[in-house]
């Protein structure tokens, strides 16, 4: 059967013709996870500004977003570590259709991925609030937390990174430099926050919210690369 169809040879112009179709391919898919991700994101942003509406009880000076997972209206955080998950991960899909496959831009994917699985783990378990007793269940999250949060500062700097080895991308460097930057400034307000009496939920937010600006800007700017 198999020498019945033989291989045929496509003539230049086909050639041509085909890999302008794999190329459409590509960046259609590319769009497409740039959509989920800002989708994912969107309804990450809302659920968290919702949960401060719901919980005025949760002082945000001294409570980390996480604290939202416990008691009422729980669930909400709870998709939230699923949503933010699921857009780290069809970001990453979709920066790789993007072609950003340098060896520099595939470890930030795939310590995005890292981040993803981490955040799925994070939602599984839910951390001790403040004054509660220890439990299994927080010395996990609390462990998840620093693998996520690692692994994101470092993505975010190794994909800022490789944008300049892609010329699609290259123009982008300056946004995504300065909003790292940003993410790293919270990261260190952060740490050097985490002392009883400090507002270290409000420093915890304020990387957040760096975090989201990254993350938002990068699905966007993906989005219109693929439809150019």
């Amino acid at each position: 059967m198999v020498g019945k169809f033989p291989n045929k040879k496509l003539k230049p112009g086909e050639l041509i013709v085909a890999r302008e179709n794999v190329g459409q391919v590509s960046r259609s898919t590319a769009a497409a996870f740039a959509t989920a991700a800002i989708v994912c994101f969107a309804y990450s942003a809302l659920a968290l500004l919702v949960l401060h509406l719901l919980r005025p009880d949760y002082a945000p000076a001294t409570n980390f977003i996480s604290n939202y997972a416990v008691g009422r209206y729980g669930w909400i955080m709870t998709t939230w570590f699923l949503a933010m998950s699921c857009g780290l991960l069809t970001l990453a899909m979709g920066l790789y259709r993007n072609d950003l496959r340098s060896v520099v831009a595939r470890l930030g994917l795939l310590l995005l991925v890292v981040a993803s699985i981490g955040l799925v783990v994070s939602a599984i378990y839910p951390t001790d609030v403040p004054g509660a007793p220890s439990t299994r269940s927080g010395d996990i999250h609390d462990m998840s937390f620093l693998v996520n949060v690692g692994s994101i500062l470092m993505a975010t700097v190794l994909v800022s990174l490789s944008f300049g080895n892609h010329l699609a991308w290259r123009s982008y460097r300056r946004t995504a430099w300065t909003l790292t930057a940003l993410i790293l400034l919270g990261f260190a307000v952060q740490f050097l926050t985490l002392h009883k009496g400090m507002p270290y939920g409000l420093a915890n937010r304020f990387f957040v919210v760096a975090l989201f600006a990254w993350l938002f800007a990068v699905s966007f700017r993906l989005l219109a690369s693929s439809r150019e």
